[in-house]
Order: C-alpha cells, then structure tokens, then sequence
C-alpha cells in the first residue's frame, strides 16, 4: 500500500491536553512551514498569513493576551481558570497560528479564499504528524476574540484565525476514535 495513503487513513491527532512540549527541530518546523504553504490557491493569491508562538512568546502572549481577554470576558473566572488561559500556549513546543486574509478578487470569491487557509491548517497538521508530533488543530473561544486577532497582526473587518496548529510531543499514542460510516455520507452518481 502507499505509504501516504496508509499513513492518512491512520492518521490522529493528539490533544493539546495531552502533549507535552518537547522540542521540535528547525528543520522539521521548516518542512512543516514549507507543507503549509504547498495549497489549492486560486489565483495564487496567498489568502492566508502564519505565525509561529514559541519560547516567551508562548507566556507572553498568555499573560498578556488570553488571560486578559478571558477575564474580560468571563469576570466570574476563578485564578485557576485564568493560570489555565495563562499557561494555555504552553502545552505544545509551537504553536501555529494561521490567519485568513482574503483579498478582493472579480472572479475569486471569499468562499475559496477561507478553504485554501483551512487547507493550510489541515496541510501543518499533517505535516508534523508526519514526522511523528503530537498535533491538534484547533479553535477554541480565543480564535474569535478581536485583540487577539490583532496580535497576530489581523484586521478584524476582514480577517479571521483560521487555526492555531499545537505541535508537542507525545504523552502516548491516541486511540482509535470512532470514524463515519461511509455508506451513510459519500454518495454516487452513476448516471
């Protein structure tokens, strides 16, 4: 069997929750990077920016950033909740923010721009667990938060977070989890 095809159809992400940091190699954040970007692009628009968090930033942008915005948010929110927003970037080695960008185009719609940056995250993702990382995509209350769009440098009447991209190592392999049927969603037309 292809070893490609084999590997996706094993494919599986392992939680945040459930990495630890580790460290991930230049050379492997660089072919992860270089995976991103190799996406269905109509009209070679690059729709799409990335940002990699690593070493203080992570905390940074944890104590400045997230938990701010979830206490504004949540005033209710116990210190724990907010040690947990703090260190929430912290769970991966890297995290990979990937941003929307759409520009405007006569015969491009906005629709295909915001699948090239999902195919992005989904591109990153595969990449590292390729490479044997835990990875996660994911989209949690702090991709629809405006100041932390503009952290990463977009602009909230036009862009959006695609994603954020954890990227560990694992604490143990995932299990199995169930998966479609797939006499119940793909369909055939024949004639």
């Amino acid at each position: 069997m292809n070893e490609i095809i084999n590997f996706l159809k094993k494919r599986r992400s392992v939680t945040a929750k459930a990495m630890n940091d580790g460290q991930v190699s230049l050379d492997h954040l660089n072919e992860i990077l270089e995976c991103g970007l190799r996406v269905p692009d109509h009209g070679a628009l690059n729709p799409w920016k990335i940002t990699v968090i690593q070493g203080e930033a992570k905390k940074r942008i944890g104590n400045e950033i997230l938990a701010k915005e979830y206490k504004l948010s949540n005033p209710e929110a116990s210190n724990d909740d907010l040690d947990y927003e703090k260190n929430r970037l912290n769970r991966a080695a890297i995290v990979i923010v990937v941003l929307c960008t759409p520009v405007f185009h006569p015969k491009i719609p906005k629709w295909e721009m915001e699948l090239s940056s999902g195919a992005v995250c989904s591109n990153l993702l595969i990449a590292a667990q390729s490479l044997g990382y835990a990875a996660q995509w994911l989209t949690e209350w702090y991709s629809y938060n405006q100041n932390v769009l503009k952290e990463f440098g977009g602009d909230p009447k036009t862009d959006k977070i695609a994603g954020f991209i954890y990227i560990g190592n694992k604490q143990k392999e995932p299990v199995e989890r169930r998966r479609p049927i797939k006499n119940k969603i793909i369909s055939f037309i024949d004639k």
